[in-house]
């Protein structure tokens, strides 16, 4: 029989499972934390946009070694409640020989698991090409999900990230509608075979920034994509109590009309506001790349940051991050392969993690974090690190 917590929602899982949704969902909207994305298929380091940091061996050792510096950092729990895994990791030691599930949850934080397969740059069959430079995509994935769900909730994580990427270009009229389709119906799909197996899924529909499109094009299609992907959740029977969003912030394109940062938090927020149900305990943002002469860093906190603080009591979600490079790569810069640097590097990682909380809260200080700015040295908008 159907209970409160069913609603209108069909009795197909017990009770007992959408009770661990709810409450896995609720620690990882602890208030002022976000997520710590480490789920890259390769060393973070051959992102991070320095010279010197890609020549590092790309090796399971040295990812090993990174990883697990990262998540045994002291205190990083106070600002971080989950970490995002890619495959890899999920099974993986750091090299004293010590489980990197172990290490995340012995520090306070939540393991979680990538679980989609990418996408294929052939695209979908008569889809334009967008700015990536290939035809809209679709992700791979679904066919064995259900028994990948299982084995990573058996490893220790308790929620779960699928990526769907849509490109914009309003000349070609980009995203498609076709393409659109496909991405709220496949990430629907995932997010409820992620709650048959008890992890709370974060459902990503990502539209990439790049482009020359302005920022009310973006938001135009923002909430097109928002307002379908709650609808096919909602014919997927998805509960959203125990699911979290990962949207992309509305913003103009890389080679676009310049936004600044209220103008984006405003579209942004408004945005959410016009297309997210209340039920969904959190968003946590992607930061997106940014133009050449920006710092990925500073510029993703201060656009959470100003979220918060011109918002602050008005939206019924625990609006959040969920970054990768945008909290990794000063961390990287001082880290650099060397085990001599590795108290440094936690040092760097918490502090940009800190920034972030206090973006969370609305109270961040722009120029007061350490970051490697966009010129490769370990700068700041204050002065040296």
């Amino acid at each position: 029989m159907a209970s409160v917590a069913h609603g209108g929602l069909p009795s197909v899982l017990p009770v007992d499972v959408l009770a661990e949704l709810k409450e896995t969902a609720a620690k990882m909207c602890a208030p002022g934390k976000g997520f710590l994305a480490a789920d890259e298929s390769a060393g973070p380091w051959l992102r991070a946009g320095h010279a010197e940091a890609k020549k590092i061996p790309d090796t399971v050792e040295n990812r090993a070694a990174y990883r697990g510096m990262c998540f045994a950092a002291p205190g990083l729990s106070e600002h971080i409640s989950g970490v995002i895994l890619h495959w890899e990791t999920l099974f993986q030691k750091d090299n004293s020989g010590k489980d990197m599930v172990d290490i995340i949850k012995e520090n306070g934080m939540i393991p979680g698991i990538k679980l989609d397969k990418a996408y294929d740059k052939k695209g979908l069959w008569g889809t334009k090409a967008g700015p990536l430079g290939h035809p809209e995509v679709s992700t791979r994935g679904l066919d064995d999900l259900q028994e990948r769900a299982a084995e990573a909730y058996q490893k220790g994580a308790r929620f779960a990230k699928w990526r769907n990427v849509l490109q914009l270009d309003p000349t070609k009229g980009l995203p498609s509608d076709v393409a659109i389709a496909d991405t709220v119906h496949t990430l629907a799909r995932y997010a409820s075979i992620c709650q048959s197996e008890r992890l709370v899924p974060i459902v990503e529909p990502e539209i990439v920034p790049n482009g020359s499109h302005d920022i009310a094009y973006c938001a135009k299609m923002t909430e097109k994509v928002l307002a379908a992907q709650f609808k096919a959740l909602a014919l997927h029977n998805v509960y959203l109590e125990g699911a979290v969003l990962k949207p992309n912030m509305v913003k103009n394109g890389l080679t676009g009309p310049k936004a600044d940062h209220e103008t984006v938090a405003t579209y942004t927020v408004q945005a959410l506001l016009r297309t997210v149900p209340p039920a969904m305990p959190g968003i946590f943002f992607l930061s997106g790349e940014t133009a050449l002469d920006e710092d990925n860093e500073e510029t993703a906190t201060i656009n959470l940051m100003t979220m918060n603080k011109l918002f602050k009591g008005k939206m019924p979600w625990h609006l959040s991050f969920s970054y990768g490079k945008a909290l990794q790569k000063t961390c990287i810069v001082t880290w650099m392969g060397k085990e001599e640097n590795k108290a440094a590097a936690q040092k760097a990682l918490k502090a940009r993690a800190n920034a972030n909380s206090d973006a969370v809260f609305g109270t961040y200080a722009p120029g007061t974090c350490p970051s490697v700015g966009t010129d490769g040295n370990v700068t700041q908008a204050a002065g040296p690190y």
